[in-house]
Protein backbone atom coordinates (compact mmCIF):
# COMPACT_ATOMS: atom_id res chain seq x y z
CA UNK A 1 0.00 0.00 0.00
CA UNK A 2 1.41 3.39 -0.97
CA UNK A 3 2.22 5.90 1.70
CA UNK A 4 0.58 9.33 1.61
CA UNK A 5 2.21 12.15 3.56
CA UNK A 6 0.23 12.93 6.74
CA UNK A 7 0.15 16.58 5.67
CA UNK A 8 -2.42 15.64 3.05
CA UNK A 9 -4.86 14.62 5.76
CA UNK A 10 -7.36 17.19 6.98
CA UNK A 11 -6.87 18.27 10.55
CA UNK A 12 -9.80 17.32 12.74
CA UNK A 13 -11.44 20.47 14.18
CA UNK A 14 -11.98 20.67 17.91
CA UNK A 15 -13.90 22.85 20.32
CA UNK A 16 -17.46 24.04 19.80
CA UNK A 17 -19.47 22.20 17.15
CA UNK A 18 -20.22 25.27 15.06
CA UNK A 19 -19.99 25.77 11.31
CA UNK A 20 -18.44 29.05 10.17
CA UNK A 21 -19.94 31.14 7.37
CA UNK A 22 -18.05 31.30 4.11
CA UNK A 23 -15.33 33.91 3.90
CA UNK A 24 -14.72 36.07 0.83
CA UNK A 25 -15.22 34.07 -2.41
CA UNK A 26 -12.10 32.23 -3.49
CA UNK A 27 -10.86 32.08 -7.11
CA UNK A 28 -12.01 28.44 -7.28
CA UNK A 29 -15.19 28.34 -5.17
CA UNK A 30 -16.55 25.03 -3.93
CA UNK A 31 -20.29 24.76 -4.48
CA UNK A 32 -20.93 21.47 -2.70
CA UNK A 33 -19.25 19.58 0.15
CA UNK A 34 -20.38 16.02 0.88
CA UNK A 35 -19.42 14.42 4.18
CA UNK A 36 -19.08 10.63 4.32
CA UNK A 37 -18.61 9.48 7.93
CA UNK A 38 -16.97 6.05 8.13
CA UNK A 39 -16.08 3.35 10.61
CA UNK A 40 -14.76 0.00 9.36
CA UNK A 41 -15.79 0.64 5.75
CA UNK A 42 -12.57 -0.24 3.90
CA UNK A 43 -14.49 -2.75 1.75
CA UNK A 44 -16.91 -0.09 0.48
CA UNK A 45 -15.00 3.17 0.36
CA UNK A 46 -13.26 2.89 -3.03
CA UNK A 47 -16.46 1.92 -4.85
CA UNK A 48 -18.30 4.76 -3.08
CA UNK A 49 -15.75 7.43 -4.03
CA UNK A 50 -15.54 6.23 -7.63
CA UNK A 51 -19.32 6.20 -8.04
CA UNK A 52 -19.79 9.65 -6.52
CA UNK A 53 -16.99 11.16 -8.63
CA UNK A 54 -18.52 9.69 -11.77
CA UNK A 55 -21.86 11.29 -10.90
CA UNK A 56 -20.60 14.71 -9.78
CA UNK A 57 -17.77 15.40 -12.25
CA UNK A 58 -20.13 16.23 -15.16
CA UNK A 59 -22.48 18.27 -12.97
CA UNK A 60 -20.04 20.23 -10.78
CA UNK A 61 -16.62 19.94 -12.45
CA UNK A 62 -14.05 21.15 -9.93
CA UNK A 63 -16.80 22.67 -7.74
CA UNK A 64 -17.37 19.90 -5.21
CA UNK A 65 -15.46 18.01 -2.56
CA UNK A 66 -15.92 14.61 -0.93
CA UNK A 67 -14.78 14.56 2.68
CA UNK A 68 -14.33 11.20 4.36
CA UNK A 69 -14.36 11.57 8.14
CA UNK A 70 -13.12 8.34 9.68
CA UNK A 71 -13.24 7.60 13.41
CA UNK A 72 -9.84 5.87 13.43
CA UNK A 73 -11.32 2.60 12.20
CA UNK A 74 -9.59 -0.61 13.35
CA UNK A 75 -9.72 -1.80 9.74
CA UNK A 76 -7.83 1.40 8.78
CA UNK A 77 -10.52 2.76 6.48
CA UNK A 78 -8.79 6.14 6.60
CA UNK A 79 -5.60 4.59 5.22
CA UNK A 80 -7.43 3.04 2.27
CA UNK A 81 -9.09 6.41 1.63
CA UNK A 82 -5.68 8.11 1.57
CA UNK A 83 -4.55 5.91 -1.32
CA UNK A 84 -7.41 7.33 -3.40
CA UNK A 85 -6.33 10.98 -3.09
CA UNK A 86 -4.18 10.99 -6.21
CA UNK A 87 -6.82 9.37 -8.44
CA UNK A 88 -9.65 11.54 -7.09
CA UNK A 89 -8.50 15.17 -6.68
CA UNK A 90 -11.83 16.23 -5.14
CA UNK A 91 -11.39 13.80 -2.26
CA UNK A 92 -10.28 14.88 1.22
CA UNK A 93 -9.71 12.61 4.22
CA UNK A 94 -9.94 13.30 7.94
CA UNK A 95 -8.86 10.83 10.61
CA UNK A 96 -10.41 11.54 14.01
CA UNK A 97 -8.53 10.08 16.95
CA UNK A 98 -9.91 12.11 19.85
CA UNK A 99 -13.67 11.94 19.22
CA UNK A 100 -16.21 9.30 18.25
CA UNK A 101 -19.77 9.34 16.99
CA UNK A 102 -21.50 9.68 13.64
CA UNK A 103 -23.30 12.97 14.24
CA UNK A 104 -20.21 14.78 15.57
CA UNK A 105 -18.19 13.37 12.67
CA UNK A 106 -20.64 15.02 10.28
CA UNK A 107 -20.34 18.41 12.00
CA UNK A 108 -16.53 18.20 12.11
CA UNK A 109 -16.58 17.48 8.40
CA UNK A 110 -18.81 20.47 7.78
CA UNK A 111 -16.44 22.64 9.80
CA UNK A 112 -13.58 21.68 7.47
CA UNK A 113 -15.72 21.97 4.34
CA UNK A 114 -15.61 24.91 1.92
CA UNK A 115 -18.94 24.43 0.16
CA UNK A 116 -22.04 26.61 0.06
CA UNK A 117 -24.14 23.44 0.19
CA UNK A 118 -23.29 20.84 2.84
CA UNK A 119 -24.39 17.23 2.71
CA UNK A 120 -24.08 13.86 4.36
CA UNK A 121 -24.57 10.27 3.26
CA UNK A 122 -23.52 6.87 4.56
CA UNK A 123 -20.32 5.25 3.38
CA UNK A 124 -21.78 1.73 3.12
CA UNK A 125 -23.65 2.08 -0.20
CA UNK A 126 -27.05 1.81 1.50
CA UNK A 127 -27.83 5.33 0.33
CA UNK A 128 -28.10 5.17 -3.49
CA UNK A 129 -25.69 7.83 -4.86
CA UNK A 130 -27.94 8.60 -7.85
CA UNK A 131 -30.45 10.32 -5.55
CA UNK A 132 -27.77 12.91 -4.79
CA UNK A 133 -28.36 14.62 -8.14
CA UNK A 134 -32.05 15.07 -7.35
CA UNK A 135 -31.20 16.50 -3.94
CA UNK A 136 -28.76 18.95 -5.54
CA UNK A 137 -31.43 19.98 -8.05
CA UNK A 138 -33.83 20.69 -5.18
CA UNK A 139 -31.21 22.88 -3.49
CA UNK A 140 -30.62 24.77 -6.73
CA UNK A 141 -34.37 25.49 -6.86
CA UNK A 142 -34.11 27.29 -3.53
CA UNK A 143 -34.54 24.71 -0.78
CA UNK A 144 -32.70 25.29 2.51
CA UNK A 145 -32.84 21.56 3.21
CA UNK A 146 -33.25 18.62 0.81
CA UNK A 147 -33.89 15.21 2.37
CA UNK A 148 -33.77 11.73 0.89
CA UNK A 149 -36.88 10.13 2.40
CA UNK A 150 -38.01 6.52 2.74
CA UNK A 151 -41.57 7.63 3.45
CA UNK A 152 -42.66 9.49 0.32
CA UNK A 153 -43.49 8.35 -3.21
CA UNK A 154 -40.82 5.97 -4.59
CA UNK A 155 -39.32 5.61 -1.14
CA UNK A 156 -39.03 2.54 1.05
CA UNK A 157 -36.71 -0.05 2.55
CA UNK A 158 -35.50 -3.19 0.82
CA UNK A 159 -35.47 -6.15 3.21
CA UNK A 160 -35.89 -4.78 6.72
CA UNK A 161 -37.26 -7.12 9.35
CA UNK A 162 -40.64 -6.37 10.90
CA UNK A 163 -38.91 -5.53 14.20
CA UNK A 164 -36.64 -2.97 12.57
CA UNK A 165 -39.58 -1.39 10.75
CA UNK A 166 -41.51 -1.13 14.00
CA UNK A 167 -38.52 0.36 15.83
CA UNK A 168 -38.00 2.95 13.10
CA UNK A 169 -41.64 3.99 13.04
CA UNK A 170 -41.86 3.89 16.81
CA UNK A 171 -38.89 6.24 17.06
CA UNK A 172 -40.65 8.62 14.70
CA UNK A 173 -43.84 8.56 16.78
CA UNK A 174 -41.85 9.32 19.94
CA UNK A 175 -40.26 12.24 18.11
CA UNK A 176 -43.67 13.54 17.04
CA UNK A 177 -44.87 13.48 20.63
CA UNK A 178 -41.78 15.15 22.12
CA UNK A 179 -40.86 17.53 19.29
CA UNK A 180 -43.88 17.99 17.01
CA UNK A 181 -42.62 21.32 15.70
CA UNK A 182 -39.37 19.71 14.51
CA UNK A 183 -40.08 16.09 13.68
CA UNK A 184 -43.46 16.91 12.17
CA UNK A 185 -41.91 19.12 9.47
CA UNK A 186 -40.58 16.19 7.44
CA UNK A 187 -41.72 12.69 6.53
CA UNK A 188 -38.44 10.96 7.46
CA UNK A 189 -36.78 12.69 10.43
CA UNK A 190 -34.54 9.63 10.93
CA UNK A 191 -32.92 10.08 7.51
CA UNK A 192 -29.15 10.29 7.42
CA UNK A 193 -29.05 11.35 3.77
CA UNK A 194 -29.64 15.05 3.15
CA UNK A 195 -28.22 18.39 1.99
CA UNK A 196 -28.46 21.70 3.81
CA UNK A 197 -27.56 25.28 2.98
CA UNK A 198 -24.45 26.36 4.86
CA UNK A 199 -26.07 29.72 5.58
CA UNK A 200 -28.96 27.95 7.35
CA UNK A 201 -26.73 26.43 10.06
CA UNK A 202 -23.70 28.76 10.11
CA UNK A 203 -22.77 30.22 13.52
CA UNK A 204 -25.32 28.04 15.32
CA UNK A 205 -23.92 25.82 18.04
CA UNK A 206 -24.92 22.24 17.36
CA UNK A 207 -25.22 19.68 20.14
CA UNK A 208 -25.98 16.34 18.49
CA UNK A 209 -26.20 13.10 20.42
CA UNK A 210 -25.81 9.65 18.89
CA UNK A 211 -26.24 9.11 15.17
CA UNK A 212 -29.13 11.30 13.99
CA UNK A 213 -27.94 14.74 12.94
CA UNK A 214 -31.01 15.77 10.88
CA UNK A 215 -33.15 16.48 13.95
CA UNK A 216 -30.43 18.80 15.26
CA UNK A 217 -30.32 20.65 11.94
CA UNK A 218 -34.10 21.02 11.91
CA UNK A 219 -34.22 22.10 15.54
CA UNK A 220 -31.39 24.61 15.59
CA UNK A 221 -30.98 25.67 11.97
CA UNK A 222 -32.75 28.50 10.17
CA UNK A 223 -34.67 26.16 7.89
CA UNK A 224 -37.48 27.65 5.81
CA UNK A 225 -37.90 25.77 2.54
CA UNK A 226 -37.70 21.96 2.69
CA UNK A 227 -37.72 19.49 -0.20
CA UNK A 228 -37.91 15.70 -0.12
CA UNK A 229 -36.91 13.04 -2.64
CA UNK A 230 -37.96 9.42 -2.33
CA UNK A 231 -35.32 6.68 -2.16
CA UNK A 232 -35.14 3.00 -1.28
CA UNK A 233 -32.78 2.18 1.58
CA UNK A 234 -30.59 -0.64 0.28
CA UNK A 235 -29.01 -3.64 1.97
CA UNK A 236 -25.31 -3.54 2.75
CA UNK A 237 -23.02 -5.09 0.15
CA UNK A 238 -20.05 -5.44 2.47
CA UNK A 239 -19.44 -5.12 6.22
CA UNK A 240 -21.85 -5.29 9.14
CA UNK A 241 -24.77 -3.12 10.22
CA UNK A 242 -24.00 -0.65 13.01
CA UNK A 243 -27.61 -0.27 14.23
CA UNK A 244 -27.72 -1.09 17.96
CA UNK A 245 -30.08 -0.62 20.87
CA UNK A 246 -27.76 2.03 22.24
CA UNK A 247 -28.44 4.19 19.21
CA UNK A 248 -32.15 4.26 20.01
CA UNK A 249 -31.36 5.32 23.58
CA UNK A 250 -29.08 8.07 22.23
CA UNK A 251 -31.89 9.18 19.94
CA UNK A 252 -34.31 9.46 22.87
CA UNK A 253 -31.71 11.38 24.88
CA UNK A 254 -31.20 13.73 21.93
CA UNK A 255 -34.94 14.38 21.66
CA UNK A 256 -35.27 15.14 25.36
CA UNK A 257 -32.27 17.47 25.41
CA UNK A 258 -33.46 19.33 22.32
CA UNK A 259 -36.94 19.59 23.81
CA UNK A 260 -35.62 21.21 26.98
CA UNK A 261 -33.13 23.64 25.45
CA UNK A 262 -33.88 27.29 24.84
CA UNK A 263 -34.19 28.91 21.43
CA UNK A 264 -35.72 27.37 18.32
CA UNK A 265 -34.86 23.85 19.47
CA UNK A 266 -36.95 24.22 22.61
CA UNK A 267 -39.96 26.30 21.62
CA UNK A 268 -42.51 23.65 20.79
CA UNK A 269 -45.45 24.42 23.06
CA UNK A 270 -47.86 24.55 20.18
CA UNK A 271 -51.45 25.56 20.88
CA UNK A 272 -54.13 22.99 20.15
CA UNK A 273 -55.95 24.21 17.01
CA UNK A 274 -59.33 25.08 18.49
CA UNK A 275 -61.41 24.73 15.34
CA UNK A 276 -60.09 21.25 14.62
CA UNK A 277 -60.38 20.22 18.26
CA UNK A 278 -64.04 21.29 18.39
CA UNK A 279 -64.80 19.36 15.21
CA UNK A 280 -62.89 16.37 16.55
CA UNK A 281 -64.93 16.63 19.73
CA UNK A 282 -68.23 16.71 17.82
CA UNK A 283 -67.18 13.71 15.78
CA UNK A 284 -66.18 12.06 19.03
CA UNK A 285 -69.68 12.69 20.38
CA UNK A 286 -71.15 10.91 17.39
CA UNK A 287 -68.74 8.09 18.14
CA UNK A 288 -69.93 8.05 21.74
CA UNK A 289 -73.51 7.55 20.54
CA UNK A 290 -72.42 4.77 18.21
CA UNK A 291 -70.30 3.21 20.96
CA UNK A 292 -73.10 3.37 23.53
CA UNK A 293 -75.75 1.93 21.20
CA UNK A 294 -73.55 -0.94 20.04
CA UNK A 295 -72.38 -1.64 23.60
CA UNK A 296 -76.00 -1.78 24.77
CA UNK A 297 -77.03 -4.08 21.92
CA UNK A 298 -74.13 -6.43 22.58
CA UNK A 299 -73.94 -6.45 26.40
CA UNK A 300 -77.36 -5.77 27.86
CA UNK A 301 -79.12 -8.81 29.30
CA UNK A 302 -82.23 -7.98 27.28
CA UNK A 303 -80.30 -8.21 23.99
CA UNK A 304 -77.27 -10.41 23.21
CA UNK A 305 -75.86 -10.46 26.73
CA UNK A 306 -72.22 -10.78 25.70
CA UNK A 307 -69.37 -10.16 28.17
CA UNK A 308 -68.53 -6.54 28.96
CA UNK A 309 -64.95 -6.55 27.69
CA UNK A 310 -65.79 -8.29 24.42
CA UNK A 311 -68.78 -6.01 23.88
CA UNK A 312 -66.69 -2.92 24.59
CA UNK A 313 -63.97 -3.88 22.11
CA UNK A 314 -66.48 -4.48 19.31
CA UNK A 315 -68.41 -1.30 20.11
CA UNK A 316 -65.24 0.76 20.17
CA UNK A 317 -64.07 -0.53 16.79
CA UNK A 318 -67.40 0.36 15.18
CA UNK A 319 -67.11 3.83 16.74
CA UNK A 320 -63.50 4.17 15.47
CA UNK A 321 -64.61 3.44 11.91
CA UNK A 322 -67.41 6.01 12.25
CA UNK A 323 -65.04 8.62 13.64
CA UNK A 324 -62.40 8.09 10.98
CA UNK A 325 -64.71 8.77 8.06
CA UNK A 326 -66.15 11.91 9.69
CA UNK A 327 -62.71 13.23 10.67
CA UNK A 328 -61.28 12.53 7.23
CA UNK A 329 -64.16 14.25 5.47
CA UNK A 330 -64.60 17.18 7.88
CA UNK A 331 -62.17 17.71 10.76
CA UNK A 332 -58.99 17.23 8.74
CA UNK A 333 -60.44 17.71 5.27
CA UNK A 334 -57.70 20.17 4.28
CA UNK A 335 -55.01 17.56 4.90
CA UNK A 336 -57.03 14.77 3.30
CA UNK A 337 -57.34 16.86 0.13
CA UNK A 338 -53.54 16.99 -0.11
CA UNK A 339 -53.25 13.21 0.35
CA UNK A 340 -55.78 11.92 -2.15
CA UNK A 341 -56.21 8.37 -3.31
CA UNK A 342 -57.37 5.13 -1.79
CA UNK A 343 -53.91 4.05 -0.66
CA UNK A 344 -53.26 7.31 1.21
CA UNK A 345 -56.69 7.15 2.80
CA UNK A 346 -56.15 3.55 3.89
CA UNK A 347 -52.83 4.51 5.48
CA UNK A 348 -54.54 7.31 7.39
CA UNK A 349 -57.15 4.82 8.58
CA UNK A 350 -54.50 2.36 9.77
CA UNK A 351 -52.71 5.11 11.71
CA UNK A 352 -55.97 6.41 13.16
CA UNK A 353 -57.02 2.91 14.13
CA UNK A 354 -53.66 2.18 15.78
CA UNK A 355 -53.77 5.39 17.82
CA UNK A 356 -57.35 4.80 18.86
CA UNK A 357 -56.63 1.18 19.76
CA UNK A 358 -53.97 2.38 22.18
CA UNK A 359 -56.62 4.69 23.57
CA UNK A 360 -58.98 1.71 23.65
CA UNK A 361 -56.58 -0.20 25.89
CA UNK A 362 -56.64 2.72 28.31
CA UNK A 363 -60.40 2.93 27.91
CA UNK A 364 -60.94 -0.75 28.71
CA UNK A 365 -58.67 -0.58 31.74
CA UNK A 366 -60.49 2.48 33.06
CA UNK A 367 -63.89 0.97 32.30
CA UNK A 368 -63.16 -2.20 34.25
CA UNK A 369 -61.63 -0.19 37.10
CA UNK A 370 -64.64 2.11 37.40
CA UNK A 371 -67.20 -0.67 36.92
CA UNK A 372 -65.62 -3.50 38.93
CA UNK A 373 -63.78 -1.57 41.63
CA UNK A 374 -65.84 1.61 42.07
CA UNK A 375 -69.19 -0.02 41.23
CA UNK A 376 -70.28 2.67 38.76
CA UNK A 377 -72.97 1.84 36.22
CA UNK A 378 -71.27 0.45 33.15
CA UNK A 379 -72.63 3.20 30.86
CA UNK A 380 -71.42 5.97 33.16
CA UNK A 381 -68.06 4.23 33.59
CA UNK A 382 -67.77 3.99 29.83
CA UNK A 383 -68.55 7.70 29.39
CA UNK A 384 -65.84 8.72 31.88
CA UNK A 385 -63.29 6.45 30.22
CA UNK A 386 -64.06 7.97 26.81
CA UNK A 387 -63.51 11.49 28.14
CA UNK A 388 -60.11 10.58 29.58
CA UNK A 389 -58.70 9.31 26.26
CA UNK A 390 -60.21 11.98 24.00
CA UNK A 391 -57.30 14.40 24.31
CA UNK A 392 -54.82 11.59 23.68
CA UNK A 393 -56.61 10.58 20.49
CA UNK A 394 -56.81 14.13 19.16
CA UNK A 395 -53.22 15.11 19.85
CA UNK A 396 -51.56 12.00 18.48
CA UNK A 397 -53.80 11.81 15.42
CA UNK A 398 -53.13 15.47 14.69
CA UNK A 399 -49.39 14.81 14.72
CA UNK A 400 -49.40 11.39 13.08
CA UNK A 401 -52.49 10.47 11.08
CA UNK A 402 -53.35 13.87 9.55
CA UNK A 403 -50.24 15.97 9.19
CA UNK A 404 -48.58 17.90 6.39
CA UNK A 405 -44.81 18.14 6.27
CA UNK A 406 -43.08 21.38 5.34
CA UNK A 407 -41.72 20.06 2.06
CA UNK A 408 -42.09 21.61 -1.35
CA UNK A 409 -44.88 20.02 -3.35
CA UNK A 410 -42.94 20.45 -6.58
CA UNK A 411 -40.12 18.13 -5.50
CA UNK A 412 -39.32 15.39 -7.99
CA UNK A 413 -40.43 11.88 -7.06
CA UNK A 414 -43.21 13.19 -4.89
CA UNK A 415 -43.50 14.36 -1.35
Amino acid sequence: MSTIPPSLLLSAPSGVLQVSPLEAPSPLPIRFSLIIPTYNERQNIEAMVAHLSQLLDPVLPGEYELIIVDDDSPDRTWEVAQTLLVAFPQLRVMRRQQERGLSTAVVRGWQAAQGEILGVMDGDLQHPPEVLLQLLAAMERGADLAIASRHVKRGGVSRWSLLRRLLSRGAQVVGLLLLPGVVGRVSDPMSGYFLVSRAAIAERELQPTGYKILIEVLGRGQIQEIAEVGYVFLERREGESKVTGRQYLDYLHHLLRLRLTHGRGGRFRELIPLKQFLRFGLVGLSGVVVDMVVLYLLHDASTLGLGLTRSKILAAEVAIINNFFWNDAWTFADVAQQQRGGVARFRRFLKFNAVCLVGLVLNVLLLNLLFNQLQLHYLLANLIAIAVVTLWNFWVNLKLSWRVTAVKSSTHNGS
